[in-house]
């Protein structure tokens, strides 16, 4: 049977952040663009991730304000927490998101597909009974969460299944110590469910800087959340009162739970997208490999975003996407994205913000002799009223004589937003004495940074 094709400049498979804003800048050069998305425009950051993520830490944030309300004079009688009324609300939300994002391709000439692509030669991409053509093609497909190789994993869930959850379970495991699971962890928490945290090592947030780590796992202690370290999996299952129970291989039971969360790790979405076809190369760990010019290793065909396990944020994978497209349509042909001094935050409670290296890194890399380190802890002054008393932790990590800041990490509040700004410093090569020089503002956390000793 002879299938239609239709030709355009670009075809970008996968509607993510990436993906779109990708797409969209090239059809501002006024490339003929195709997207391609088997689900939900917006892919996991818009539906099931960084969005709908942030609604549910700003409502545990809401209850840890309601908590500390008191403290402040107020007298507020609290009836409880409407889970399901939250999650309505939240995914109306993430609709009308879905919507915008339809109606900005569509004021860009972007033809959107709906279904799943096969790459089918170098420059052709099957989608249902169409071809399409193109002498540029992304690959922006994406990641899924992992799930352990254990008996009974299918009666977890894993962040997906999170955002679908109607009503909050009383008692909950989460399986994980990364980003993700402290996420989880934190809200469940902060909206009074009974957390423990299984993990296979004994702390949290292994690769980030040890301060934050330490400091973050002492403030989730303080708040009541269980720590089951050293936990290698076997089994889970149900027990006599339909409770869920997790088995490890030290013959410990765990539980019971009424739901278990896997967040061990996100892979990438490379299965039946026609690889093989056109010999795209693979990483030892399954991700697609590509040089610092999002390229494969075969010419017209390209990946940005999770699908390449390059940094698995958001903003990453937007500002590859237009890096590229500024490269192919735009001309400027060294355009590419430096992955370096990327600033990220972990929506724990509270919040962390991170940038360049950690203590541990730079020592290596530069040795012990050429590392300065500087770092702060304290009550923040919102604490000072209240009767629970996180304390915030600050870390600069500078390198060689003239002090030059190559990390800056903080936990405690308003971490998530000073970040930020910090971030452009570093980027631009900043010293210690140039933070130093830097005028405070006064009375907040981020004052500390310049004022260190």
């Amino acid at each position: 049977m002879i299938m239609d094709e239709k030709n355009f400049d670009l075809i970008v498979i996968g509607g993510g952040s990436g993906g779109l804003a990708c797409a969209q800048r090239a059809a501002e050069y006024g490339a003929r663009v195709a997207i391609i998305e088997v689900a939900r425009l917006g892919g996991t950051c818009v539906n099931l991730g960084c969005v709908p993520k942030k609604i549910m830490w700003n409502a545990a944030q809401i209850a840890h304000a309601a908590h500390d309300a008191a403290a402040y004079g107020f007298n507020i009688e609290l009836n409880g927490h409407n889970w399901d009324a939250l999650r309505q609300r939240r995914d109306a939300y993430v609709m009308r998101l879905n919507s915008i994002y339809a109606q900005n391709l569509k004021k860009r000439n972007i033809e959107i597909f709906q279904g799943h692509a096969r790459l089918c030669g170098t420059n052709k991409v099957k989608i249902n009974e169409l071809v399409l053509k193109a002498e540029h093609i992304v690959l922006a497909t994406g990641g899924r969460p992992a799930v352990p190789r254990i008996s009974g994993v299918e009666l977890g869930i894993t962040s997906d299944g999170f955002f679908a959850l109607r009503e909050r379970p009383a008692r909950v495991a989460i399986v994980g110590s990364g980003y993700i699971a402290v996420e989880l962890a934190g809200i469940f928490s902060a909206l009074g469910s009974a957390v423990t945290m299984v993990t296979r090592g004994d702390k949290v947030l292994r690769n980030f800087d040890h301060m934050l780590s330490s400091s973050l796992m002492q403030i989730m202690l303080d708040e009541g959340i269980i720590f089951a370290n050293h936990a290698e999996l076997m089994e889970l299952k149900f027990d006599e009162k339909n409770l869920l129970v997790l088995s490890t291989l030290d013959a410990r039971a765990l539980g019971p739970f009424d739901a278990v969360i896997w967040a061990i790790g996100r892979q990438p979405m490379v299965e039946d997208i026609g690889l093989d076809q056109a010999s795209i190369a693979l990483d030892q760990h399954g991700f697609i490999s590509v040089d610092c010019f999002q390229k494969t290793n075969v010419a017209g065909i390209y990946a940005i975003g999770d699908v390449t396990g390059q940094a698995a944020l958001t903003p990453v994978a937007i500002a590859a996407g237009r890096r590229l497209s500024d490269r192919i349509f735009g001309g400027m042909e060294d355009c590419y994205l430096d992955y370096k001094n990327i600033p990220s935050v972990v929506f724990s409670h509270p919040p962390i913000g991170t940038v360049g290296l950690t203590e541990a890194v730079a020592r290596e890399r530069f040795g012990t002799d050429n590392i300065t380190v500087f770092s702060t802890e304290f009550v923040p002054m919102y604490h000072s009223m209240t009767t629970n008393k996180p304390r915030t932790a600050m870390k600069l990590v500078t390198k060689g004589v003239d002090q030059h800041v190559i990390g800056c990490h903080v936990i405690g509040v308003g971490a998530d937003e000073m970040m930020q700004g910090f971030s452009v410093a570093i980027k631009m090569g900043a010293t210690k004495k140039d933070f130093d020089d830097t005028v405070a503002i006064h009375p907040t956390s981020s004052e500390e940074f310049v004022t260190m000793r």
